[in-house]
């Protein structure tokens, strides 16, 4: 792959310019950067290889050469109706896993059922196969732009070692039993991105989100940055993007993204 065809081949999706490389640090970085030079709405960034991808957190992504995919979205034509301070970071992010999800379902339908883990990955069969990093720009109190990060894992060389995983991993590869090509599943994922994009303030937004939930009405674990820790059941999603959880003792709680840790639990009882 290359600038002019990369270029081509999403030349019907409306875009800003894109930019390819076949090594980068981060994505999100170069996207960044790129956005505090100006610019323009839906400008791309996509690379082949990341040598320090970031995750959630802090943690790293891992992007080996040929293997995976890695873009970052620059996104300009921020409504003022999406980001109020509680759901800004949890809905945009949501854009990022809704997009990968519907462009799964769609292109493999048989089979494969994608789900989002909140807030961030999306799974496949309970492994994580994508993550989206969503990370704001500002100049005083006036928001930039959002970079829209996304990580894909593709074939099997995409997915770290056990040693190096916070979570049990997949790629798509594997799930599908057939070759993927990485650039065709790119411009889908653009082209239900753009779409739910349009419908980000709307409560059909939430809905699809909730609809592709993971651990519906499942028990969970929630691990706090400092430490401390919470079980609930999954419930759904508030207007907001909010993760309900209802508790142990009956009482319900609202989550939002903030640094904390989804997990099953193995034995809920």
């Amino acid at each position: 792959m290359d600038q002019a065809t990369l270029s081509e081949k999403l030349g019907d999706l409306g875009l800003g310019p894109i930019r390819f490389f076949i090594s980068v640090d981060s994505t999100n970085n170069l996207a960044a950067q790129w956005a505090r030079e100006g610019a323009p709405n839906l400008s791309l960034v996509v690379s082949d290889e990341q040598t320090a991808g970031r995750g959630r957190l802090g943690r790293r992504w891992y992007t080996p050469p040929g293997a995976a995919l890695a873009f970052s979205l620059i996104l300009q034509d921020i409504t003022q109706e999406a980001i109020t301070p509680r759901n800004m970071l949890s809905r945009w992010t949501a854009l990022g896993t809704l997009a990968v999800c519907e462009a799964l379902k769609q292109g493999y339908p048989k089979g494969l059922y994608p789900e989002i883990k909140w807030p961030n990955d999306v799974l496949v069969a309970n492994l994580k196969l994508a993550g989206v990093l969503c990370e704001t720009y500002w100049q005083g109190e006036q928001l930039q732009s959002i970079i829209l990060g996304i990580g894909i894992n593709i074939t099997s060389e995409s997915v770290p070692s056990a040693d190096l995983l916070d979570f049990p991993a997949t790629c798509l590869e594997d799930e599908v039993k057939t070759h993927v090509d990485r650039w065709d599943l790119l411009h889908e994922i653009l082209d239900k991105l753009l779409y739910w994009k349009k419908l980000l303030p709307s409560p059909a937004f939430i809905q699809a989100w909730e609809n592709r939930l993971a651990y519906r009405l499942e028990w969970v674990q929630v691990l706090n940055e400092n430490g401390s820790s919470l079980e609930g059941k999954v419930l759904g999603l508030q207007s907001d993007g909010a993760l309900e959880l209802l508790t142990r003792s009956g009482s319900r709680v609202n989550l939002q993204a903030g640094e904390i840790h989804l997990r099953p639990l193995k034995n809920p009882s």
